[in-house]
């Protein structure tokens, strides 16, 4: 019984917080909130209870890996044995022969290239216009914002907003916010299978689960974004009847998505270096204070007791939720690849199969300062003249996506 009132002690909350930053409390729809949590435990219901979800799983996982299997081919053949291939000379420390940037950042640049494919074949435009037709009929949600939402899911927040470049200029300070967090609340298609590689050897079924958080975390973005910025409008706009599409065969699709990519691995693999080299730095500066309880402090550590109780809140134990805690503020401070990567190195101990399982759902998220950069980057230029309403709603937006994805590891706490 505790493991239910909790998270459902942690929804209420999480959504009167929101309610507390709203710029028009008395604006603020009921049925938005209702609606919004009706889909959240609809989504999840579906796949955890329904008798066939486990196959679902199963066979999301069994693309993963032929995804993987393809994508070290590659990288075997050009980087050798740094991708993946046998090397040259006996390693006497196997375990240590894993290189992140030449072995599982690649798989980047595959499925963008996999994404812009299926656009051009006109299945990934389908599956956006599917899901846009749900928010619109149960959430009210105008056409443009539901499908901008939709595509997130399975795209970034860069590239959903293209599908609706030509309303973005036209849209309600409420739609723009709610396109925003939906943006920093999901994760885009070419990050699901990275993630779901780094953490498939601790989480069972991890392609289904990170995309059942991103499913879970829309109708949770539009909910939270409503609350606090409240629809002022009236009218609501009808669904984009046109996709713009930029290629013009399978092949241009390929070598499109691919050199897209290309900047977005480069970016990965720098801000990597520099978050991690800036943790260190401060680590490094945090030791000469004195230890606290037989331990010198770290950012970790301190991260870990500010949002453990937040943790606490969605489901998680007390006595793991320091542990929870720290994952959640390096994604929020540095992001989610990050915090994923140390859920994946965590010993067994450190967390239950439940809590590591409500913190894949509830990192699973692009709410981050690095973030908050390329949204404002890729609106601005796509919106010019709305380029200081993005500014002024950019750290706004990443409070909302965070609390849509502890959301959606609140809903998921109380199913598990």
């Amino acid at each position: 019984m505790t493991s239910l009132l909790q998270p459902m002690l942690g929804l209420a909350l999480l959504t009167l917080f929101a309610w507390l930053l709203s710029e028009d409390r008395r604006q603020v729809s009921p049925r938005l909130i209702l609606s919004g949590l009706a889909l959240q435990f609809g989504f999840a219901l579906l796949f955890f209870k329904l008798p066939h979800a486990k196959e679902l799983f199963l066979a999301l996982n069994q693309i993963v890996l032929a995804v993987q299997q393809a994508t070290q081919a590659g990288t075997q053949l050009v980087f050798g044995y740094l991708g993946g291939g046998s090397a040259p000379f006996t390693t006497e420390f196997p375990q240590n022969s894993f290189v992140l940037a030449f072995q599982a950042l690649p798989l980047i640049l595959v499925i963008s290239a996999l994404s812009a494919l299926f656009f051009y074949w006109g299945i990934m435009p389908k599956l956006v216009r599917g899901f846009a037709w749900i928010l619109r009929r149960i959430m009210g949600t105008g056409g443009p914002l539901g499908l901008g939402a939709a595509a997130n899911v399975f795209v970034g927040m860069t590239e959903a907003p293209l599908l609706i470049r030509p309303y973005l200029s036209a849209m309600s300070r409420s739609a723009l916010f709610g396109l925003m967090t939906c943006g920093m609340a999901t994760i885009a298609g070419t990050m699901m299978m990275l993630y779901a590689g780094i953490i498939g050897p601790v989480i069972p079924d991890a392609m289904g689960h990170i995309l059942v958080a991103s499913l879970i975390s829309a109708p949770a973005a539009l909910m939270i974004a409503g609350v606090m910025v409240p629809e002022q409008r009236t009218d609501i706009e009808d669904i984009p009847q046109d996709i713009p599409n930029q290629d013009h065969s399978s092949m241009d699709a390929i070598t499109r998505g691919t050199l897209d990519a290309i900047p977005l691995w480069l970016n990965i693999i720098a801000m990597l270096i520099v978050m991690v080299a800036l943790v260190s730095l401060v680590n490094q500066l945090l030791g000469w204070l004195p230890e606290v309880s037989g331990e010198p402090l770290s950012a970790q550590r301190i991260l870990g007791w500010i949002m453990a109780p937040i943790v606490w809140l969605i489901g998680i134990p007390w006595s793991e939720a320091p542990t929870a805690g720290s994952l959640m503020g390096i994604k929020t401070v540095l992001n989610e690849l990050v915090a994923y990567l140390d859920l994946a190195k965590l010993p067994a101990e450190a967390l239950s199969e439940r809590s590591r399982l409500i913190m894949t759902y509830a990192l699973c998220g692009f709410a981050n300062l690095g973030s908050l950069g390329i949204m404002i980057g890729g609106l601005g230029a796509m919106a010019p003249e709305r380029r200081g309403e993005i500014v002024s709603m950019g750290m706004k937006s990443i409070v909302a996506g965070t609390l849509a994805t502890l959301m959606t590891g609140a809903v998921v706490g109380m199913l598990l």
